[in-house]
């Protein structure tokens, strides 16, 4: 038990150390561990300031000096300007040839006949299923259930033609789109030349073949001699190749980025000058 002839006013850390040693011990090992000791609650965080505004003023300096230093090590995306001066968008002049982005015209082509729901052609104008060829379901397009696909599918690959507008000069230039951008269509044509062809007051079309030259050709790379029979089953070679789906698009309505067009609500108005 603790003295009663101990003070009141002793520390409860002092009359703890009574308890093991006699006072004279524990009034030095107080003083020399304990009383004279700084005890750190949070020796690794910031230290807190004080009061005074002057060394307020300089602690809010040095959280904003820091804050500075840690977004210098990330590196700032590049702007406008920097993008264009590094030439990051254009198509240097070994690649602007029409022959490399004919095999991505044929991706568009089969990704647009995957997202209307168009199924693949074969030879005989069958499906293989099941390890059997089995005639393909009828599948119908027509413009209330391909518009809102249409309206929010990618363009990069499409083999466009500008059918219509404002400018004379722009009429009949063709080519397959290798940017799709917010307010133009930069394309390629056959003559390896780039064009850059403005959405505003334009009508495009392009068309989507039902099959591609790969389909409608055997395993060995030869076309297969399709013979024409009477009957339903019967498929002319010629007609699978010329069978195509032609669509026509208004630059005003695709006035988006490709990545921003998927989320985009269509409304549907004709520009009161086409």
């Amino acid at each position: 038990m603790i003295s009663t002839t101990t003070p009141a006013k002793t520390p409860l850390t002092q009359r703890l150390l009574q308890r093991a040693h006699s006072r004279t011990t524990s009034a030095s090992l107080y003083a020399d561990k304990i009383h004279q000791k700084p005890l750190l609650f949070r020796p690794s965080s910031t230290p807190i300031p004080s009061t005074n505004a002057r060394t307020h003023r300089q602690h809010i300096r040095s959280l904003a000096e820091e804050k500075a230093r840690k977004r210098k090590r990330k590196p700032a995306p590049l702007s406008a300007k920097e993008k264009r001066t590094l030439g990051v968008y254009e198509i240097p002049k070994e690649e602007r040839k029409y022959a490399i982005y004919e095999g991505l015209w044929r991706m568009w082509c089969a990704y647009i006949r995957e997202i209307l729901g168009i199924p693949p052609t074969a030879s005989n104008g069958k499906v293989e299923q099941n390890g059997s060829a089995q005639k393909p379901k009828t599948v119908y397009v027509t413009p209330a259930s391909a518009g809102p696909i249409l309206a929010s599918a990618d363009f990069h690959g499409a083999k466009i033609t500008c059918v219509r507008s404002r400018c004379a000069g722009r009429v009949g230039v063709e080519g397959i789109v290798v940017r799709d951008t917010k307010f133009t269509f930069v394309i390629v044509n056959k003559r390896n030349e780039i064009k850059t062809v403005p959405k505003e007051g334009a009508v495009f079309r392009f068309e989507v073949p039902l099959a591609d030259d790969e389909e409608v050709k055997g395993d060995a790379g030869d076309e297969v001699d399709v013979e024409h029979q009477a009957g339903e089953d019967a498929v002319d070679l010629e007609e699978v190749r010329r069978g195509k789906l032609v669509f026509e698009l208004h630059g005003e309505q695709f006035k988006n980025r490709a990545v921003d067009r998927a989320n985009k609500k269509f409304k549907m108005h004709i520009p009161p000058d086409l």
